[in-house]
């Protein structure tokens, strides 16, 4: 009886272990869209510093918005309908105003894919003319698809690429409410129709994938070259906050503009040097000293597709 007892609490303590244990991997709640202030008028929402997925529900990048007396100006759309529907609700707990303007900084789907909940509510929407090629690519229609495969129930059918009201061919100033904004074209960089918001009057930058903060930034088929000069056009702004496409809200911009422009620039030097010298990728990348960017968020899941993209820039640019 002794052996059966002990047995018996054996196996009912194995089991709390286990329920325990069931409890620990349970994913964490998905991140909440939650306004933080910026500065007097200016408000962001942060995404996860992560992959897109069904569990983050595709809320991997970040928004803005500009709260003014004749409406509300969005700065980006998100990654889904249904995260767009939750900016708007958190936007109304902000101010009664009405958005007015959408401003996308870029086509990449975790910024777009919300855009046609602030269609359906009357926005106006901009976004820098190169955008137009990528809308109507091959590209973006598979990439769609796979999104509504991948990321479902978040990205469904019902989800569409949406064509602005407003293509910017230059440098353009809005005013909306009394408040100037400046919208400057700076691609091709991450993508050709790369686009940042200055709201002068508080020296506030939404810099869109320009800046990445507390990550590694994801570089695809960049031009790293003009984005490295775009980002020295940023640092001639002289912003004060920087609210960047990925990560928290950047305080210190210069510090932050320079990490992703630095970043950018190893790139270019280590794998430059290896497409130059013809050393096949896989040892250029085995050699390269990467410690000082080892420690960010996504280095792992992004830095050896960055190399990699840049080593076959390199290789052309070096011919």
């Amino acid at each position: 009886m002794a052996v059966r007892s002990s047995w018996k609490r054996l196996v009912a303590a194995c089991a709390v272990a286990l329920l325990a244990a069931g409890a620990l991997a349970q994913p964490p709640a998905p991140r909440k869209v939650e306004a933080q202030q910026v500065s007097p008028s200016a408000w962001f929402v942060q995404g996860d510093a992560a992959l897109g997925s069904p569990a983050n529900r595709n809320f991997i990048s970040n928004a803005g918005f500009i709260v003014t007396p004749a409406g509300v100006v969005v700065i980006d759309a998100l990654g889904s309908p249904q995260l767009a529907r939750e900016l708007l609700a958190e936007i109304s707990r902000v101010t009664p105003q009405p958005v007015t303007h959408v401003i996308v900084t870029h086509y990449h789907a975790d910024h777009i894919y919300g855009l046609q909940e602030f269609r359906k509510r009357g926005a106006r929407i901009l976004a820098q003319r190169h955008a137009l090629e990528y809308i109507h690519s091959d590209t973006a229609a598979s990439r769609l698809q796979a999104s509504r495969e991948e990321l479902a129930p978040w990205i469904d059918a019902g989800t569409e690429l949406v064509v602005p009201d407003q293509w910017i061919d230059g440098a353009t100033e809005i005013v909306v409410g009394g408040q100037r904004l400046v919208l400057q074209p700076v691609g091709p960089a991450h993508t050709p129709e790369d686009l940042v918001i200055l709201m002068p009057s508080e020296r506030v930058l939404f810099a869109g994938d320009m800046v990445f903060r507390g990550r590694v930034p994801f570089v695809g088929q960049a031009d790293s070259r003009q984005w490295i000069a775009a980002l020295d056009t940023l640092l001639k702004m002289d912003p004060k906050v920087v609210v960047p496409g990925h990560g928290a809200l950047s305080t210190t911009a210069r510090e932050d503009l320079e990490l992703t422009r630095d970043y950018l620039a190893y790139l270019r030097e280590s794998m430059g040097a290896a497409a130059r010298d013809m050393e096949p990728f896989d040892d250029a990348y085995a050699r390269t000293d990467w410690s000082r960017f080892e420690h960010l968020p996504l280095f792992r899941a992004a830095n050896r597709m960055n190399a990699y993209n840049t080593y076959l820039l390199m290789e052309r640019q070096v011919k």
